[in-house]
């Protein structure tokens, strides 16, 4: 017979070791702090050693504490996929992603048919934020966000390498026809708040200090600029292979592709304590196939 540890002490362990803070636990596992408390050490008492030490005013894990918790995470993992193995293979699977607009409207979405082709018993349902700078709060199964960053508590795979060029409308480039980037002077150059240093490093890139002459057009998120280049008022920086189906369909020419500025990545962010299904599985392979032929096309 197997000797095993309290199965609801491990879970809450777990959510504690990850999240850092009894408090945070408390919160993701509907549990008082004193009730995360008790767990923590009737586990404890189980193993013979102390797994948490007090840290100022908070209580840490200890580093085999830490190493534990992965190991007890995998597991979960193996149940998970175990149990749906086990279960309705029919049933229809929810995955839940939250990525930033500009990239779900443009990269993400036009591409879900093919996610779909492969898995249709998985529905992928699409949540935005406007900022990259959001916080990852959870409801969500996988986040995509650019990087690198500290994401301490989400295990993160890079699917997909960016680039910044110059962007127009055909109808505008055909009225105002670009032999050298000097020929901007006097042109009206649309910029983001969010994205402050795109002109900046683009006209680095190109080899220019300035342009001079040249008006600018501000607007609050990035979305809202892609919509005035589209609509020809003016000359814009933006991201490929984001934007690739744009360039593909005509809605927008790309008149020095030559000159680029190398941006961080996208990453597939997946928290360490979420039910990492086979679907889940499929949708991070599907992310980094997909982003490894985008960016071969660049």
């Amino acid at each position: 017979m197997r000797r095993l540890p309290p199965l609801h002490a491990l879970r809450v362990f777990e959510v504690a070791a990850r999240t850092g803070s009894y408090a945070a636990a408390g919160s993701e596992l509907g549990l008082t702090h004193g009730a995360v408390s008790r767990q923590i050490a009737a586990l404890e008492s189980w193993l013979g050693q102390r797994l948490f030490v007090r840290v100022g005013r908070r209580m840490a894990a200890t580093p085999a504490a830490r190493a534990f918790a992965t190991e007890i995470s995998l597991t979960f993992d193996r149940l998970t996929a175990a149990a749906e193995a086990c279960g309705h293979t029919a049933a229809s699977r929810v995955i839940r992603v939250n990525a930033p607009s500009t990239f779900a409207m443009r990269w993400l979405i036009p591409r879900l048919d093919r996610f779909r082709a492969l898995r249709s018993d998985t529905e992928v349902a699409v949540a935005t934020v406007t900022t990259l700078n959001d916080e990852l709060r959870g409801g969500f199964d996988l986040a995509i966000r650019k990087g690198p960053e500290p994401w301490p508590q989400h295990r993160a795979v890079p699917f997909l390498e960016e680039t910044d060029t110059l962007i127009a409308s055909p109808l505008l480039l055909a009225k105002a026809p670009l032999k050298s980037p000097q020929d901007l002077a006097g042109h009206i150059l649309l910029a983001t708040e969010t994205r402050p240093n795109d002109w900046t490093e683009w006209m680095a890139a190109a080899g220019l200090p300035s342009i001079r002459d040249a008006r600018r057009q501000l607007f609050d998120h990035f979305f809202v600029t892609l919509q005035a280049v589209e609509d020809g008022l003016g000359f814009g920086i933006g991201p490929f292979p984001v934007l690739d189906t744009a360039r593909a369909t005509g809605r927008l020419v790309t008149p020095f592709p030559g000159i680029g500025v190398a941006r961080p990545g996208y990453f597939a962010l997946t928290p360490y304590d979420a039910d990492k299904t086979p679907s889940l599985k499929a949708f991070v392979d599907w992310l980094v196939e997909e982003g490894t032929s985008s960016t071969a096309r660049l």
